[in-house]
């Protein structure tokens, strides 16, 4: 019997042009990663977390048909992957109220791009959610919703992003602790080796540096953009270091070990800045050139595109469609003509109670947490300067239960519903 496929899933934003540090970082290694047998792979268009960022519908509409362009013409096969629209599936945004309603606010009120948002606001004098819309509030619910409706294993993320897979596996917890195990657990996959490329000005290749070379670049316009590359005033014939060099690493990200190899000794032996740029644009070239022209076909074709997004849709919503059917019978959203003993989840004996976790931050500060055997988070502590205190703290939660939330209302937070908490903590009670 062949073991379970392990299921990979990639959100794509589509809020700008793919420039050549997105190719080298992410999508050449993740298309290359969808031949790789044992792999189911879902590639799916974020058009909702879009509206977070801007209210521009034509940009929305242009950079949605440029980023599904993009990833067909890099390789991306629609009939070997899953590769869908967002908002053509229902299904996810409705798990986002259901998860909505099983995570407590403490939990979102921690998510990175609040708290930045809210920090910014600080240091301008302004009130703590000044210009913060709900949207940037939910957002990680959203992206649980994303993961967890096709039940993901792995979720390629930077190291930056990884919180919000911790917060959906908090979800996916809570849900399977209130209506039977439904969820897997998602893991964060992250590549230590990915290439990130420097920009124009030596800085990383970032849209808000300014400082990007379109993927899709014209021929002309490609060989404009590389001549612009900053380098140092060192003349021909004289050695230069690839070290630091913006230059050397974009041409090593497209370049073979041995083509490299002899580019380091270029740069040893003086090569001059003109002739090391023209190398690069003709070896870049080389390699976007045929997808180039691809890319023109599809834009001059966004039926096609359209047409490649409904099939994935279609496929997607074969699966999540029935899913969401369970999940809203296992919460009581059900025919009133079923039984509610029948339709209620199969336990398996008296659950283990959530349990304690004392630990300390980089900051120094003393905390715990409480969580469910599934990994679900109940309740975080504030950093405390000592661990006794914290300890004493915890002591208090396992001698009276719901009864210490009151006094310790200023030292906890709670990451659940108000009652999943108290429950957890009755359960500590009756096991102690």
């Amino acid at each position: 019997m062949s073991a379970q496929p392990t299921r990979f899933l990639t959100g794509i934003t589509p809020s700008g042009t793919p420039h050549l540090g997105n190719y080298a970082g992410m999508m050449r290694p993740a298309i290359a990663a969808t031949r790789t047998a044992g792999c189911e792979n879902f590639y799916f268009l974020a058009d909702y977390h879009a509206l977070i960022k801007t209210q521009d519908p034509a940009r929305i509409h242009r950079c949605t048909l440029e980023i599904a362009a993009s990833w067909l013409a890099c390789g991306l096969d629609p009939e070997k992957v899953t590769f869908y629209r967002q908002s053509d599936i229902p299904e996810i945004t409705e798990l986002t109220w259901f998860l909505t309603c099983v995570t407590g606010k403490g939990l979102l009120n921690r998510a990175h791009a609040y708290k930045a948002a809210q920090d910014k606001n600080q240091e301008a004098g302004r009130d703590l959610d000044d210009g913060v819309n709900a949207g940037l509030f939910m957002y990680p619910v959203l992206m649980a919703a994303d993961i967890l409706i096709f039940n993901a294993h792995k979720v390629p993320v930077g190291r930056d992003q990884i919180q919000h897979i911790e917060m959906a596996r908090d979800m996916a917890a809570s849900f399977n602790h209130l209506y039977g195990e439904h969820f897997v657990l998602p893991e964060a996959a992250i590549d230590d080796h990915v290439a990130t490329l420097p920009g124009l000005d030596g800085r990383k290749m970032s849209k808000s540096y300014d400082n990007t070379i379109p993927l899709f670049s014209s021929r002309a316009q490609l060989q404009k953009l590389i001549g612009g590359i900053l380098t140092d005033s060192r003349a021909p014939g004289e050695a230069k270091e690839v070290e630091g060099s913006a230059l050397f690493q974009i041409y090593q990200a497209f370049a073979t070990p041995e083509e490299t190899a002899a580019m380091r000794r270029a740069f040893a032996e003086g090569i001059a800045w003109g002739e090391a740029k023209q190398m690069l644009f003709e070896r870049i070239d080389r390699e976007i050139a045929p997808m180039r022209q691809r890319y023109t076909e599809l834009m001059a074709n966004p039926a096609e595109v359209e047409r490649i997004l409904q099939a994935g849709a279609e496929k997607a919503r074969a699966e999540s469609a029935p899913y969401m059917r369970q999940l809203r019978t296992s919460a009581g959203l059900r025919s009133l003509s079923v039984s509610a003993v029948a339709a209620q989840p199969k336990a398996a004996g008296k659950s283990a109670p959530p349990a304690f976790r004392q630990y300390r931050e980089k900051d120094g500060l003393f905390y715990f947490k409480l969580a469910t055997p599934g990994g679900a988070a109940l309740l975080q502590s504030r950093g405390y300067a000592n661990p006794r205190e914290a300890a004493a703290a915890i002591a208090l939660c396992k001698e009276h239960g719901k009864a210490a939330l009151a006094s310790l209302q200023d030292q906890v937070q709670l990451l659940a519903q108000p009652s999943v908490v108290e429950e957890g903590l009755q359960q500590l009670q009756s096991t102690d």
